[in-house]
């Protein structure tokens, strides 16, 4: 375990670690070399990854595996004209290439961009062009080589194409070209080393509002995921950590890489096409899994299952981010697993910013505290601090101390980045509430934020609330304009397949929602859809609800 190179200390309390835990970060930091090499020479033995899919294959790569396999990667890379600052796309899912050909392009100098294999053609344009994509590696899935091939004729910087699992004219094919690659890298040297300020990640957002923008990260990036890690995750040296999320997310360098191997815990990749709550849980038990992430939609399905049928004995420590978490679900999955879920609070853009910690008591819908390096206040319109219960807007204050993991700002969007980040505060643009003893709770999108008749009302706990109906299998709160009220609330709900829309059930939940939460929050407007409108991440676009109702209104 290489902590005590990047961070010392033990604490027993979460006052102790806010005020005492600190990152180290040394010159010319580069992940694959300082850690995933040097712990091929010091434990080249010692389990890196375990890797298993939904075809009943499995592998295990310990770490001098990753080190021969990135250093053929780069050279590999090398070969084909890639060079330090140039931007490669991943389009990899959750196959193991993943994991080298990042390493590989960090030993470069490249640009990492990974990205989901759920993008159109005109998602690939846009990304091409935006980030002057050099070359894509991607899975040999047909839907995504038509689609990069159709978006290749609109992206003048494309240059190579690479194909993982499969070979076809026009594109280079993964496994050859390893094959022939040396297996010994040359560290570079001078020039073509990598600085702690050069680009290694960019991400798109998943664009919620707007075009996606562009995540600036540099090469300290990893190290603000020891306190992802370590901290909130709670892995364990010579432990089994997993989180749920294919590779093209952000969630994936914060569950899958960085943080685990520094505090020494092997990862476990499940490569499915389809989620099948039984098949997962039958992976988790088969394998060991000690430590636990998942968004609170994996958590809903797993607790409709028998987990008595699963032996569960290793998993210890499980926590939850990505959205909100229902009290019912925590509740829930407490009474049968005994495990307490832990929430926490971070973007694309920074590390885990608040979080529920070891030394904390989970409090249901809460994400936590504040992490120690990050300045966190609630403010309102006016900029000053919210009084306890009071909402307003997340800010990390950075005038003093900027938090190792913070993105670096929006890649070449200087006025995007401008209007985040200015006079030492970036402005998170979500909205929360604290409670008298610290604990932080979430809200929403400044933008999803809901004021009528001199209430704000976030859309989450009207939500929270919807969705303990048997009714409602997803739904969506947003505010529509009314001439007394300002904004009067309205859910749009997709039923269950019991369940059929109408006067009755609307009556149903409006009482259901009077009954859970404050009376002035139910719906006056509900409607019943097939399916909610929602980003290729699977977040919901209440901006195009919202637009959709003012244009018929």
């Amino acid at each position: 375990m290489l902590l005590h190179k990047y961070t010392s200390g033990e604490y027993h309390s979460y006052e102790e670690f806010r005020e005492n835990f600190e990152i180290k970060v040394p010159d010319n930091f580069n992940f694959a070399y300082d850690v995933v090499d040097e712990l091929a020479e010091q434990s080249p033995d010692k389990v890196a990854i375990v890797w298993c899919n939904d075809q009943g294959e499995e592998r295990n790569f310990t770490f001098a595996d990753l080190k021969f396999y990135s250093d053929k990667a780069a050279n590999f890379f090398r070969s084909a004209g890639i060079g330090k600052g140039d931007p490669v796309m991943l389009v990899l899912k959750r196959r193991h290439e993943f994991w080298y050909s990042l390493l590989a392009l960090h030993k470069i100098g490249a640009i990492a961009v990974p990205a989901t294999h759920l993008l159109t053609a005109k998602d690939f344009v846009y990304r091409n062009n935006a980030a002057d994509i050099k070359m894509i590696v991607c899975v040999a899935s047909p839907e995504v080589i038509e689609h990069v091939e159709k978006a290749q004729g609109d992206s003048p910087s494309l240059q190579t194409k690479v194909l993982v699992g499969g070979s076809r004219e026009g594109w280079l094919d993964f496994d050859a070209e390893m094959a022939k690659a040396d297996s010994h890298f040359e560290k570079p040297t001078g020039e073509a080393m990598t600085r702690n300020d050069n680009i290694s990640l960019l991400y798109f957002t998943s664009g919620t509002t707007a075009f996606p923008k562009m995540v600036r990260h540099n090469f300290t990036y990893p190290l603000g995921h020891i306190v992802t890690a370590k901290y909130w995750q709670n892995v364990e040296d010579g432990g089994l950590h997993l989180t749920v999320s294919e590779t093209g997310w952000a969630k994936s360098v914060w569950g899958k890489i960085y943080g685990q191997w520094l505090a020494g815990s092997a990862v476990f990749v499940y490569d499915f096409e389809k989620f099948i709550p039984r098949d997962l849980l039958a992976m988790v038990a088969k394998h060991g899994v000690t430590t636990f992430c998942a968004p609170p939609t994996i958590y809903r399905y797993l607790i409709k299952e028998d987990l008595s049928q699963f032996d569960l004995s290793k998993l210890k420590y499980c926590v939850v981010a990505g959205e909100p978490l229902n009290p019912e679900i925590y509740n829930q999955f407490l009474k049968l697993t005994g495990i307490k879920l832990r929430e926490g609070y971070g973007q694309t853009e920074c590390t885990m910013a608040v979080g529920t910690f070891p030394w904390m008591e989970p409090r249901p819908g809460s994400m936590g505290k504040p992490s120690p390096g990050y300045e966190v206040d609630i403010v309102d319109e006016e900029g000053r601090s919210c009084e306890v219960g009071e909402v307003g807007e997340i800010i990390f204050r950075t005038d003093i101390y900027t938090p190792v993991g913070i993105f670096d700002g929006y890649y070449r969007d200087r006025e995007m980045t401008e209007s985040v980040w200015h006079d030492g505060v970036y402005h998170t643009r979500d909205t929360a509430w604290r409670d008298e003893d610290g604990y932080f709770w979430f809200v929403g999108r400044t933008d999803d934020v809901i004021k009528s008749s001199g209430y704000r009302i976030g859309p989450f706990e009207v939500e929270s609330a919807l969705i303990e109906h048997p009714a409602v299998l997803e739904c969506a709160v947003t505010g529509v304009p009314d001439p007394l009220r300002g904004q009067i609330v309205k859910a749009t709900v997709v039923l269950t397949k019991n369940y059929q829309p109408g006067e009755e059930l609307v009556k149903e939940l409006q009482e259901h929602v009077k009954r859970v939460t404050a009376p002035y929050k139910y719906p006056r407007v509900i409607e019943f859809v097939a399916e909610l409108p929602k980003t290729i991440s699977g977040k919901i676009r209440r901006v195009e609800i919202r637009e959709k109702d003012r244009t018929e209104a």
